[in-house]
């Protein structure tokens, strides 16, 4: 099976390694152009200098292996593609990775919203190529895309030479569009392939003569020269090369925790309708969960807090979990000896229980968190870890509030190994466990939007004034909101803790999300509908940073079904290359040679 990725930009060292991959690939099969490729990071990383967004698709192997790429342009303010290079690495033969490739690039536009795709291929012939293997290539290349019915654009002056070397066909491709192509869409498809191209090699009455030359209406195609007329295309868009932008880890372990209360609202069908609205969304790889040692979890946790956790769920039995309700002052040389009295000790409510499962249940949650974390280190633009029980809560020494280890918090750590990280907290509540873990640290920024610690558990932090200490001094930003805050003070909230990960640049984000900030949830209080929350996701989104999305509360499923699709189309939106992302930007691409951009 071929794998086809998209490399959103060039930050993670797995993606370094991916473009310089490709660059190798790049000089080897255009060594006339062979310095273009230098300038591939620059065009995922900054849009917005060239007025295009730059989509750059590679095929690899298991191992991490390159084999090829396609480099597609998406022009927002007309709407449409081009195709600017596809190949794969020499010594490939057969195995259809050209073909992969090129469908891919195909459903990367129809996802762009584009009208058409347009590439460039050198003339088949033979009164214009005379040496024969150049003749021979270009009617393979062009065999190779009348396959999907894509065929030269014919009656126009587009193959004018502007030297001694031979100009390019544009070719067309519909998308499976029923609509012809209409001149209006082709005149503004050329001046802009020529000016964002060619205008370094070009007057503009050349420009100009090559866009008045379309006079039909619509556009002709060149007759099937390779392929007979009624062969159908070989491929549609309904069906599939290019991987998912997202990555959704659960697994069913959370469901041993089942706290038969009344009253308690963290119960197992959380998961179960926020997976199934998510899967019929058609932006997730749903991915298996991998299992960690508790090294990770004691890299955050004390060791003694997770030993306790354990041995005290492995020791109860019955049906009936245990509260605690003992909270002895915590000296070590005072703690009570019977392990169900002593989880006051480790508690900070009454309301979190524990029984046998608990721990396994929250082992199982660390494991979704960090499979979900390694997703995002191996070049994953977002990956959910859907989450339970939750965890943000849980500080390094003590659960509460439904949550017995911090699965963000320990992901964090992991990923922090690797470059920086910002934590931003949505859910309801404040997240206190992060801020107690990451204090007093400057490598992980703590930033938590939720209902004032006066009304709003956990009561005794996520106050304004806390900033961190020490090293951590300045790095942990509360910003809590009065009991029934609607839209307006949340986006202003929301703007200043974006501002806050902004400044701190990081190499990585884990956002940690409760739908309890949804009018109706049992407990919060804020006024916020699935518009709002879809317009938190674009918020967060357009940061553009590598994601981990953490699940943490939310105990209305209604709200849950209509949170969670809308979170994650607003995180989608910013993906999409659109004419709000780039319109009216200038114009960029200005080196290029007429007859260097085979596909």
């Amino acid at each position: 099976m071929i794998r086809i990725v998209r490399i959103y930009h060039h930050l993670l060292p797995i993606e370094q390694d991916r473009i310089a991959q490709v660059q190798e690939i790049f000089r080897q099969n255009f060594s006339a152009v062979a310095d273009y490729a230098d300038k591939i990071p620059s065009l995922l990383d900054n849009p917005i200098q060239y007025g295009y967004t730059t989509g750059l698709l590679v095929s690899e192997t298991s191992l991490g292996h390159v084999t090829g790429f396609s480099l597609v342009l998406y022009f927002p303010t007309i709407r449409s593609a081009l195709l600017d290079f596809m190949a794969v690495r020499r010594g490939i033969r057969g195995g259809g990775t050209g073909s992969a490739l090129y469908e891919a690039t195909r459903e990367y536009s129809k996802q762009a919203g584009a009208l058409g795709l347009y590439l460039e291929a050198l003339p088949d012939d033979p009164t214009v190529v005379t040496d024969p293997a150049e003749l021979k290539e270009n009617q393979r290349r062009l065999r190779f895309y009348e396959n999907y019915d894509v065929r030269p654009i014919i009656g126009t002056e587009y193959e004018t030479p502007i030297d001694d070397s031979p100009a390019p066909y544009l070719l067309y491709d519909g998308l499976d569009r029923d609509e012809p192509l209409s001149r209006s869409q082709c005149r503004a498809a050329i001046r802009t392939i020529l000016t964002k191209k060619y205008s370094h090699l070009v007057r503009p009455d050349y420009i100009e003569r090559v866009v008045e030359s379309v006079v039909d209406d619509p556009v002709r195609l060149r007759p099937p020269k390779y392929v007979k007329a009624e062969t159908p295309p070989v491929y549609s868009l309904a069906d599939r090369r290019l991987e998912k932008p997202f990555v959704m880890v659960s697994c069913e372990a959370h469901q041993v925790h089942h706290v038969h209360e009344r009253g308690y609202v963290e119960r197992p069908a959380r998961v179960g309708v926020i997976r199934q609205s998510l899967e019929a969304m058609g932006l997730f790889e749903v991915s298996g969960v991998k299992h960690f040692g508790q090294e990770y979890i004691t890299a955050v946790h004390d060791a003694d807090f997770v030993n306790y956790l354990k041995a005290v769920c492995l020791k109860l039995h019955g049906k009936r979990p245990v509260y605690p309700y003992v909270f002895p002052i915590r000296r070590p040389e005072r703690r009570p000896k019977d392990l169900a009295v002593r989880a006051g000790y480790y508690c900070i409510d009454t309301f979190t229980p524990l029984d046998r499962n608990a721990y396994d249940a929250a082992k199982a949650a660390v494991d979704v968190a960090l499979t979900a974390a390694e997703q995002v280190l191996h070049g994953c633009q977002l990956a959910y870890a859907l989450c339970r029980p939750p965890g943000h809560h849980a500080e390094r020494r003590v659960f509460g509030g439904f949550c017995y280890f911090n699965n963000a918090a320990i992901a964090a750590q992991f990923l922090s190994k690797h470059g920086s990280v910002a934590m931003l907290d949505i859910d309801f509540h404040h997240g206190n466990g992060a801020q107690d873990i990451f204090y007093t640290r400057r490598d992980v920024l703590t930033v938590s939007i939720h209902g004032h610690p006066n009304f709003a558990y956990p009561y005794f932090s996520g106050f304004a004034d806390e900033t961190g200490q020490g090293d951590g001094k300045g790095f942990n930003h509360n910003y809590p909101l009065a009991e029934n805050a609607g839209a307006t003070e949340y986006v202003t909230a929301l703007d200043k803790a974006l501002g806050n990960v902004r400044k701190f640049s990081p190499m990585f984000l884990v956002v940690c999300v409760g739908f309890d900030i949804m009018k109706g949830d049992p407990t919060g209080s804020f006024g916020l509908n699935g518009r709002m929350v879809k317009q938190i996701g674009q918020a967060i989104g357009a940061l553009n940073l590598p994601t981990l999305v953490v699940q943490e509360g939310g105990y209305s499923l209604r709200n849950l079904r209509m949170g969670a699709t809308a979170l994650f189309q607003g995180f989608a939106e910013p993906l999409k290359p659109s004419a709000e992302n780039a319109s009216g930007l200038p114009r960029g691409e200005k080196k290029r040679p007429p007859n260097g951009r085979q596909t």
